[in-house]
């Protein structure tokens, strides 16, 4: 018969496991700060995000550089003079004469295919340059996303690594007592203890892992966050819509931004190809000149006279030949061109694999969480009955031990399925393209402080 104080160590561990799987379902600290306030302040602190806008300003200046060589160009010159002449005794800047004039030219391209067609292609560049803006701040979403889940899987496996630590504590102390008084071998002893030091090893990793997810979310906001909001355990893990894959393949051709930015390039390389193929082409150009000069020079034509010049012309450029060099240039854009169709292929058989194994994912957290939920209650069967194995004599401490770890587990395990639920689906809404802050609302209401 197992010693009464044996039986009175056991039983609270049942109770002890079902306050340590709340625990890690909420996760959180008073004053805890919430997935949306996390998520508002890497929108303005983010490195990255801020390198994503400044990157394309900078890429939407391509778009005036292109739309520059379509307008006129206008330049306005002056000069001023003063010449000298005479022996070199007497030679003095009173001896000489001034002169001084200003002109202004205009120029107009009438007809330049390769300009169009290049502004064109820094057309289709700005609109990249957009979508890349967009995929940053989507991608943003699910960085802060997958940071701040991070952190509660780190809280819920501290959770029950610590109640596991102090179970294999106590159940060290009963089992200590009961060898000095002589009812269990020294190896039911060597056995506890060495249970008791890994719950103490796996509590440390844990903590330190958890600091470290800490850190990575302070990265990224610019703030600490000692307490984040948990997940509500009454949060539901349900299909998501819509529930075909063949919707969200669909949905995933027509909105994923990585497709979106091949398509782009793709038609910015074809407008390259036409500005290539153009440069062979002639050009038609218009110019407009205007000069006025006046000089004291006795020996000048007009002298000490104003001089006024004026010239409007219209030129016509053919390209004959330049060593090969605008035929190599031909060809060369048009193997990038189809470098780029073949790169749109890629990306759109990429793209259909990756959202096909989100939504898999996705269906398999489904299943995986309601199997978890029924394997805590298994494992806390399981220890029950080996707790009143182990009060008649047929079980031992180790066996006791096991399956307090078994039940422990069982909780991490269960809390990773509900987070990997979560960033599945956040993971196949950006494959889909539509992805946006309101999953961050809308996830946001199921946090609970």
């Amino acid at each position: 018969m197992m010693n009464p104080a044996f039986v009175y160590l056991v039983r609270p561990l049942v109770k002890l496991s079902s306050i340590t799987l709340f625990t890690l379902l909420t996760a959180t600290t008073v004053f805890a700060d919430d997935l949306l306030q996390i998520f508002d302040l890497a929108v303005t602190n983010d490195p990255e995000t801020r390198q994503a806008r400044a990157l394309y300003s900078a890429n939407h200046t391509v778009l005036e550089q292109g739309m520059s060589f379509l307008l006129p160009t206008i330049g306005l010159s002056a000069n001023t003079s003063r010449d000298t002449q005479g022996p070199a005794a007497v030679h003095s800047f009173g001896n000489g004469f001034s002169s001084e004039g200003y002109g202004l030219n205009l120029r107009q391209a009438l007809v330049n295919f390769q300009a169009w067609y290049a502004f064109q292609s820094a057309r289709k560049a700005d609109a990249a340059a957009a979508t890349r803006l967009v995929q940053a701040e989507q991608a943003l979403i699910l960085k802060v996303a997958t940071a701040y889940f991070d952190v509660l899987r780190s809280q819920a496996a501290l959770a029950t690594f610590q109640a596991e630590e102090t179970a294999s504590k106590q159940v060290l102390e009963q089992t200590q007592q009961r060898f000095d008084v002589g009812l269990i071998a020294i190896t039911d002893v060597y056995d506890s203890q060495a249970n008791a030091d890994l719950s103490a090893v796996n509590t440390l990793v844990e903590q330190n892992t958890l600091n470290q997810r800490l850190e990575a979310l302070e990265a990224i906001t610019g703030q600490a966050h000692p307490g984040i909001a948990g997940l509500n355990p009454e949060f539901p893990i349900v299909p998501i819509d819509p529930t075909s894959v063949s919707e969200w393949v669909s949905l995933a051709q027509s909105g994923n931004l990585e497709i979106k930015l091949a398509e782009l390039d793709l038609a910015a390389k074809e407008q390259d190809a036409k500005a290539a193929t153009s440069a062979l082409y002639p050009t038609v150009d218009i110019s407009a000149n205007y000069n006025w000069s006046k000089s004291a020079n006795q020996f000048s034509f007009f002298p000490s006279a104003a001089n006024e010049r004026s010239s409007v012309a219209l030129s016509l450029t053919v390209p004959l030949y330049a060593g090969g060099l605008g035929s190599a240039r031909k060809r060369q854009a048009y193997y990038t061109r189809d470098a780029s169709a073949e790169a749109l292929l890629k990306s759109r058989r990429d793209n259909t694999q990756a959202t096909r194994n989100a939504y898999r994912s996705v269906e398999t957290d489904v299943l995986a969480v309601a199997a978890r939920a029924q394997a805590i209650v298994s494992a806390q069967s399981a220890l029950e009955a080996t707790q009143v194995g182990a009060e008649v004599g047929t079980r031992n401490v180790v066996d006791v031990v096991l399956s307090q770890r078994t039940l422990f587990q069982a909780q991490r395990d269960y809390a990773n399925a509900r987070f990997n639920y979560v960033m599945d689906t956040l993971e196949l809404k950006q494959a889909a393209g539509v992805i946006s802050p309101q999953d961050v609302i809308d996830l946001n209401a199921w946090l609970v402080e």
